[in-house]
């Protein structure tokens, strides 16, 4: 029956995901201009009370210092702005895919608080929505949400590329700074929820990106970053050098660890397949058997994550991780990439909250602990705090929201913070 089915497979006539016309211009677009420069824009109409939105796609760039295009929203209230102006929260997503059309702002009616697809109410095959943006626009806040470049700007999309993520939650913190609507003062946070948290956390150790001069709007005065159970894999690579050995170990470790069901190996294989989006010196057939690399490529450029989790459980059932070699080769230039693209290990430029829950199987604790002490040790100030009850990952935007809405509702009026780290 497999053989069958794969035999449909290879003959198939394949199509690029359908785009709405406001994407499929700027697909056509170069990536030219100052980081944030908003290069196009249209009204969204939205139910949200006291609420104007916007699409708009802006000038970004990756990891490798490529200038890139990336889309997403802009919300601001209608109200006219104080004179101080209102500050900006920039929201990063978690998971949703890899292919051009999984980007939350092309969804018909996108302008609402997160709506998620494993819960009772998620209406979408997809996350998306933007958490708290009724409770925000009511303070007077502007709230951005990127895209990601990759995900309705052309391009492929680096996922779990945490530097090139967190790039684009501060560029789009840029662009609806610029933006005369807006009325925008210079206070910027972040906020963002798992492949969102680790980009929140990415963007946090990036003084000299976030300071840069010469953008569409400069001169942040970043206050924080709030991050919900924040990914970033590379975290788990072992201390000290890296070598064969180590970037062998932490194949093996992380394979075993995401490899337990078909829904975590799509995960897997996304972030694989970003990272050699990220690195194009990589190859995929480095990792996955030559049919697994056809398929991964197949699969991911054209679905979103929950069709693609789908559709490796329909052609392989229990038999999915045969697509990845028993012995991969490269891993040493695939660990120094995917380090390279995770979360660095310098002292944030503001504070840091981290909010999970206990019962988190998708991004496991030990991730954001790790980054706790590791930048804590460096004078950062980094909390963390377990949500109460058995929360999981996909529970914990819901249950920290009044969390972190007082949180950052006391860093926007500029009240002191002690440092949360752990005493010693």
């Amino acid at each position: 029956m497999l053989g069958f089915l794969l035999s449909i497979f290879s003959f198939a006539v394949c199509a690029e995901p359908p785009m709405q016309p406001f994407y499929a211009a700027v697909m056509k677009m170069a990536p030219e201009g100052k980081l944030g420069q908003v290069i196009k824009q249209e009204e969204v109409v939205t139910a949200v009370k006291g609420a104007q939105a916007w699409r708009i796609a802006y000038i970004s760039s990756d990891v490798t210092g490529l200038k890139t295009i990336a889309t997403g929203l802009v919300v601001a209230p209608t109200s006219p702005a104080p004179m101080g102006g209102r500050p900006v929260m920039s929201w990063g997503h978690g998971t949703t895919g890899t292919a051009q059309n999984c980007g939350p702002s092309q969804i018909f009616n996108p302008v609402v608080p997160l709506n998620e697809y494993f819960l009772l109410g998620g209406n979408s095959w997809s996350d998306y929505g933007i958490p708290a943006i009724e409770e925000f626009i009511k303070e007077g806040y502007i709230v951005v949400a990127t895209d990601y470049q990759g995900l309705g700007g052309g391009g492929r999309h680096q996922y779990t590329i945490a530097t090139s993520n967190g790039m684009d939650t501060i560029n789009a913190a840029r662009a609806a700074g610029s933006m005369s609507e807006t009325g925008a003062n210079k206070k910027t946070l972040i906020y963002g929820w798992s492949t969102g948290g680790g980009a929140a956390i990415a963007i946090a150790g990036m003084p000299d990106y976030i300071n840069q001069t010469g953008t569409a709007w400069d001169n942040l005065d970043v206050i924080g970053f709030v991050a919900l159970a924040p990914e970033d894999i590379s975290i788990l690579v072992p201390p000290g050098k890296l070598n064969q050995a180590a970037a062998d170990k932490y194949f093996a470790d992380s394979q075993k660890m995401f490899l337990n069901n078909v829904f975590n190996f799509t995960h897997t294989a996304m972030f694989y397949w970003g990272t050699q989006a990220a690195f194009p010196n990589l190859k995929l057939t480095d990792l996955f058997m030559d049919e697994g690399a056809k398929v991964v490529n197949e699969i991911l450029d054209n679905k979103c994550m929950h069709a693609s989790s789908d559709t490796f459980n329909f052609l392989y059932g229990s038999s999915y991780a045969t697509l990845l070699k028993k012995k991969p080769s490269n891993t040493l230039a695939w660990t120094e990439a995917m380090l390279k693209g995770g979360v660095l290990s310098v002292k944030p430029l503001a504070p840091v909250q981290i909010y999970f829950g206990s019962k988190d199987t998708t991004v496991p604790p030990i991730m954001h602990k790790i980054y706790q002490e590791q930048v804590c040790k460096l004078g950062g100030n980094v909390g963390r705090m377990q949500l109460p009850g058995e929360q999981t990952h996909f529970t914990t935007p819901g249950v920290s929201r009044p969390f972190y809405l007082s949180w950052i509702k006391d860093r926007v009026a500029g009240k002191p913070l002690a440092n949360a780290c752990p005493k010693s």
